[in-house]
């Protein structure tokens, strides 16, 4: 088994593309799940929304860049509104229903035959990302630190990436440390108090709603970047349950715990899959036993089974509080 090999490509995995996208759309989560006790989950959505909002400005139209990145944003907000609006009164597993749908609703609409002329149907969208790239301060080559490298057009994203990943992380510590934070977990713990002392519960939760929508939407542009192309697909339901999964291994309402969260949700991934994959090339899991092809599968089942037992006997997650997670579901 080549350990080195799995060594390099799980530390890569750490600081990778997957960790800065699972991390802004997992800092989004918890500013609305963690903080305010929103169970919103059409977070992929946001990023679905201002992905392809920025390609198809580019793409389909040809528009400036810019224009594209300022059209996502505003498309981010308009659908957080058009999702708060009817759902903010609602609590618990009917708004977790209606968000979900709603979800399912914007990708299914992206990958319509109807509008492939716009979005471009199951293929998506392409060749978006040249204005992007022409900013790369990176000469042609390759930075790191030894075998833990990116070529130019790979450190260019990451290292905007981790900028507004930093950026996130310090906007919402600076929020939640002021007046309006403090009525947001206030609005988590019990709604009905804070309405009784004269605050406009929806109002708060429409803020959070946008707020976490917006840095989320943050890592759609991050993904698409970084993938030269968008395609329905990958904007899922399950990228919702993976940034949740983040935020809870991490700990709800903890500000660094969605970044710790995922880099350890794609470090175990990737460091599972590796060591699977090469113990079955070199003959250490026989194939009557398990193919490559199961590897994937697989790796899926035991990380899923090492979360399982840190909710049984660390629910709170790795630096949260169990009163975090407590959420008023009448």
């Amino acid at each position: 088994m080549d350990w080195y090999a799995i060594f390099v490509t799980t530390v890569k995995a750490s600081i990778g593309l997957e960790t800065v996208v699972y991390a802004l759309a997992a800092i989004g989560v918890n500013v609305q799940f963690g903080y305010a006790g929103l169970l919103n989950f059409g977070q992929a959505a946001f990023l679905g929304v201002a992905a392809y909002g920025m390609a198809v400005t580019v793409a389909t139209f040809h528009l400036p860049f810019w224009l594209g990145i300022a059209i996502g944003l505003v498309a981010t907000v308009i659908l957080a509104f058009l999702l708060g609006i009817p759902t903010l009164r609602l609590r618990a597993d009917y708004l977790a229903i209606v968000t979900i749908a709603a979800a399912e609703i914007v990708r299914l609409i992206f990958r319509s035959v109807k509008f492939s002329s716009v979005f471009g149907g199951s293929d998506g969208r392409q060749n978006f990302s040249g204005d992007f790239f022409a900013m790369n301060p990176y000469a042609p080559g390759t930075y790191g630190i030894g075998p833990i490298s990116f070529n130019e057009r790979v450190s260019w994203v990451l290292t905007v990436g981790w900028v507004l990943v930093a950026l996130s992380c310090a906007l919402v510590y600076l929020l939640m440390k002021s007046p309006w934070g403090r009525v947001l977990k206030a609005i988590r713990e019990d709604e009905d108090a804070v309405r009784s002392l004269g605050k406009n519960v929806f109002s708060y939760k429409m803020q959070a709603l946008v707020l976490g929508g917006v840095i989320g939407c943050l890592g759609g542009f991050v993904f698409a970047l970084g993938q030269a192309s968008v395609q329905p697909d990958l904007f899922s339901t399950e990228f919702t349950f993976y940034a949740y999964t983040i935020v809870i291994l991490g700990g709800a309402a903890r500000v660094f715990s969605p970044v710790v969260g995922a880099a350890i949700f794609w470090v175990l991934l990737v460091f599972v899959g590796n060591t699977l994959s090469e113990a079955v090339g070199a003959g250490v899991i026989p194939a009557s036993i398990m193919t490559v092809n199961q590897v994937g599968a697989v790796r899926f089942m035991l990380v899923g089974l090492g979360l399982m037992l840190l909710l049984i006997f660390r629910p709170q997650g790795i630096f949260g509080d169990k009163r975090e997670i407590a959420l008023d579901a009448r």
